[in-house]
């Protein structure tokens, strides 16, 4: 796989958070985002969380390749982000607001509050051979692409 991060990647290098638009209206607010305007890379699959039970937690996982955007549409829940060297938890929720999560990024989702939503939009289709689902294994990609 190509992996999109240089060697040795601090954790601020990995992630960031994205503002998107947030348009203001006495009806009710509006939040939109673009292709290579707003977000990095070509929206290529669009996937949601919701009814997450209390104590459950989602992710536990990194990619080769794969670019996300994680937005909280709706209540709000814990991002961990980890980049093999640095750990960070991020709480989500803004619906306006997007965590970007570059390549090689360990992530796991917890602390869903009650009617959460979490959106991500992602720069690939679904690919299985893309998920690293082991840590350790994932501690041995970070350790492989930092040695080119």
């Amino acid at each position: 796989m190509n992996n999109k991060l240089p060697a040795a990647a601090s954790l601020d290098e990995a992630i960031s958070v994205i503002h998107l638009p947030k348009i203001t209206d006495p009806r009710g607010n509006l939040t939109f985002a673009e292709s290579f305007r707003h977000i990095p890379f070509e929206i290529q699959r669009v996937y949601y969380l919701y009814d997450v039970p209390g104590g459950e937690s989602r992710a536990g996982h990194a990619h080769y390749a794969l670019q996300q955007l994680v937005i909280a549409v709706s209540g709000s829940f814990d991002l961990l982000v980890d980049n093999g060297y640095e750990k960070k938890t991020i709480t989500c929720n803004r619906p306006y607001q997007g965590v970007l999560l570059n390549s090689l990024v360990w992530r796991e989702l917890s602390n869903f509050s009650s009617g959460a939503v979490c959106l991500v939009l992602a720069s690939m289709p679904y690919e299985e051979a893309d998920y690293i689902r082991e840590y350790e294994k994932f501690e041995q990609a970070v350790a492989q692409r930092n040695q080119l």
